[in-house]
């Protein structure tokens, strides 16, 4: 019976091992938010799936390049970031609106219950890189957008980011918790949800989590489906339900990246 017990605890090391490895190896080699590449380098991933080529060549139609995210559970809300500011770069006075909410949505979440000492640093952070990536800023547009890239791939700022936006959802779904009860399966409750699938880093997002984040700022989502389903069509979905998108991401199953419309 010890030796079972013994070969059990190996065989879970030597996951974890192996676990470890391949997180350092993604580390290693993919960066938080890549350079915009052609939308055709997906191709090379599914080379001989005739659903996935199809549906490459459809979506190819509308959209020309693709940013990768890391894959690490945080990559909606990475993508998110990147693509709601790369378009309030170039967009002044919804620039102004967002600072404004930004800057009042720590005050809320207060409101709501969040400790004030916890949210400090992570608001503070957050501001930081919203004034930085300003069009207001004494720069070019391609220079704040090199900045804004730069910011977004160190791993500090770019995480302080991810925990915010999270937290910011997390206000959302308590704030209507009686709408967003109806969203969640199984046996969680809004708190429960919030606490093991919203606020922790490297969990992954759903359906809930984009509604909450965008009806929250106020900023439309496109999300086109890249998946085995039916036709040749990729499907697309607008979050929240009519409106305007500002932001295009590529759902593939467990991850985010970005699309840039032709």
């Amino acid at each position: 019976m010890e030796s079972f017990k013994q070969n059990d605890g190996n065989r879970d090391e030597l996951i974890i091992k192996q676990q470890r490895e391949i997180e350092k190896e993604i580390i290693d080699t993919t960066p938080l938010v890549s350079e915009q590449l052609p939308l055709t380098c997906l191709w090379a991933e599914y080379n001989g799936d005739e659903i996935f080529t199809a549906k490459i060549q459809d979506l190819s139609k509308k959209y020309k390049f693709i940013r990768r995210t890391r894959p690490d559970g945080n990559c909606f809300f990475r993508a998110f970031a990147y693509s709601y500011l790369e378009y309030l770069i170039s967009n002044v006075s919804a620039y102004q609106e967002f600072r404004k909410l930004a800057e009042e949505s720590k005050d809320k979440l207060v409101q709501l219950g969040y400790p004030s000492f916890t949210l400090e640093d992570f608001h503070e952070t957050f501001m930081e890189v919203i004034k930085r990536v300003s069009p207001e800023n004494d720069q070019s547009q391609s220079e704040v957008q090199s900045e804004l890239h730069k910011i977004l791939n160190e791993q500090g700022y770019s995480d302080y980011v991810v925990v915010y936006l999270r937290l910011i959802t997390s206000g959302k779904l308590q704030e209507e918790a009686d709408f967003y009860q109806n969203f969640i399966e199984g046996d969680f409750t809004i708190e429960e949800f919030r606490h093991q699938e919203v606020e922790p880093m490297y969990k992954e997002s759903d359906h809930i989590h984009i509604i909450a984040l965008c009806t929250a700022l106020g900023a439309g989502v496109r999300v086109e489906y890249l998946d085995r389903g039916e036709g040749g069509t990729v499907k697309a979905h607008d979050f929240p339900e009519g409106a305007e998108p500002r932001i295009y991401l590529i759902y593939r199953p467990g991850h985010y990246d970005i699309l840039y419309p032709n």
